[in-house]
């Protein structure tokens, strides 16, 4: 069931919690909550209908069933018994704070602020979901926004284009980080999405992003070579730039120098010389390469390749003797070569430059805690796919309150690793994309392969893996 977040703050967190009740409706004259089953029903009634100052209807659920809900609907932070009650339904000074830790504290990835017609509302991504947190009064929404594009040192009297901004966020004496900020005008009002960075690179590690042995082994034959081009492709949001910064915590020795040009930057490495993208000024990822060549690097990353310029000067970069990293958005791994020749570039200069191709995704993992085995029908699968072995039994997301009845807990990123040999190299020249059959006699795992390697170690379910199968 959906509960949505106006009716929910009626009740206060810390009193939703005390008296494990959860609001679900409000009509003019009454408020309506769930209730555990077990209280004496008038006794409750009459000290909240004190306490909230209006008439109060109950509905007993069962303890496991309250549970639930206080968990999904408040979002309680399991581990931490002293977690700090959520803010009053207001844009006041401290509500921006308050909301920026609690994201934080949820392992939050970004925030959404919007507007729209008759309300306004807040959501956070949580896992790759989306889900709603406040609603915000009309009249506090503009007092909000201006407070952000304050702190974003952007022009709050420009309402008619869109905006971007960094803040950097300190969170108490020790902890600080940066925020991306996009401002966009929308039919009723300007909508705000704050992507949240992690400035720290101490828990990036190529080891454990989920590369297998065999994937892992191509990889770093790849990225160990003097110069060549490593592509990574994949969706936005499918963990691209945090698998090129656990490259270049590898990379980064006293030895080398290396330089990144990108947008933003997310992690801060010591050792690396960083630069920020500004299009504005004419500093783009093509204009920033120019100078990189003339800075004696080892290693160069780019952000993205995203036009036929970058391109042509990441292979420049290439031929000229320098380890290139960048990514671009393709279906596949092998899909970066047909987007490179696409793009201009002459397939011999693809095929004698590039090392390694990559596409990856990320798939939510099953809450270890909560996980349920049951039998499996493999009338299941996409009617396309072929398993390559028999499952009887698979896990499914059940939920508790570790992963806030969500059933899943973390992500993992699944990958595709094409190392590029004199055989497809020469496929490349002939600008030949069709090579199933070259890639399966070298026992290269795709995506789908991947991803059900995970699904059939009972690491996540059908569902989850389902988008991938269907790509093969």
């Amino acid at each position: 069931m959906e509960i949505s977040a106006d009716i929910l703050h009626l009740v206060h967190q810390n009193m939703a919690m005390q008296y494990r009740i959860v609001p679900y409706q409000k009509d003019k004259n009454q408020l309506y909550l769930y209730a555990e089953e077990g209280v004496i029903e008038k006794e409750l009634r009459e000290e909240l209908e004190i306490i909230l100052n209006q008439e109060i209807v109950l509905q007993l659920l069962p303890k496991a069933e309250i549970s639930r809900l206080l968990a999904i609907c408040y979002l309680k932070d399991q581990t931490d018994s002293a977690a700090q009650p959520l803010s009053a339904l207001t844009a006041g000074d401290d509500f921006l704070d308050t909301l920026i830790k609690e994201a934080r504290k949820l392992k939050s990835s970004d925030i959404h602020i919007e507007s729209f017609e008759q309300k306004s509302r807040v959501r956070i991504r949580i896992d790759g979901m989306m889900i709603e947190r406040y609603q915000i009064a009309k009249e506090d929404y503009p007092a909000l926004i201006n407070k952000i594009k304050i702190m974003a040192n952007l022009d709050i009297a420009e309402k008619r284009l869109p905006q971007d901004g960094r803040i950097h966020y300190k969170l108490g004496a020790e902890t600080a980080f940066d925020i991306r900020v996009s401002v966009l005008p929308t039919l009723h009002g300007e909508k705000v999405v704050l992507r949240l960075l992690s400035n720290t690179s101490t828990n990036i590690d190529l080891n454990i992003l989920g590369l297998s042995e065999e994937d892992l082994y191509h990889y770093m034959q790849g990225i160990q070579r003097p110069n060549g081009i490593i592509l990574i492709s994949g969706p936005t949001g499918s963990g691209k730039t945090t698998t090129l910064y656990a490259t270049l915590k590898l990379l980064n020795k006293t030895t080398r120098n290396i330089l990144t040009i990108e947008d933003p930057i997310e992690y801060t490495l010591e050792g690396i010389n960083q630069v920020q993208l500004r299009e504005n000024i004419g500093l783009g990822f093509a204009s920033a390469l120019r100078t990189f060549l003339r800075q004696d690097p080892d290693v160069i990353m780019v952000g993205e390749i995203r036009d036929p310029e970058t391109a042509n000067m990441a292979i420049r970069a290439a031929l000229t003797g320098h380890l290139v990293l960048s990514t671009i958005h393709t279906n596949s791994a092998w899909g970066t070569v047909s987007r490179l020749i696409d793009m201009g570039i002459p397939g011999f200069l693809v095929a004698n430059t590039l090392n390694t191709t990559v596409a990856q995704r990320l798939v939510r993992l099953l809450c270890p805690v909560c996980k349920q085995e049951e039998i499996f029908n493999a009338e299941a699968y996409p009617k396309q796919f072929n398993p390559p072995f028999a499952l009887n039994k698979h896990y499914v997301a059940k939920g508790c309150g570790e992963c806030y009845y969500t059933g899943y807990k973390g992500r993992k990123a699944v990958y595709e690793v094409i190392p590029i040999d004199a055989e497809l190299a020469f496929e490349i020249k002939q600008e030949n994309m069709y090579i199933d059959e070259l890639l399966k006699n070298r026992k290269i795992k795709t995506l789908s392969g991947n991803a059900f390697d995970l699904f059939a170690s009972g690491q996540t379910t059908l569902e989850e893996i389902f988008p991938l199968l269907l790509n093969i």
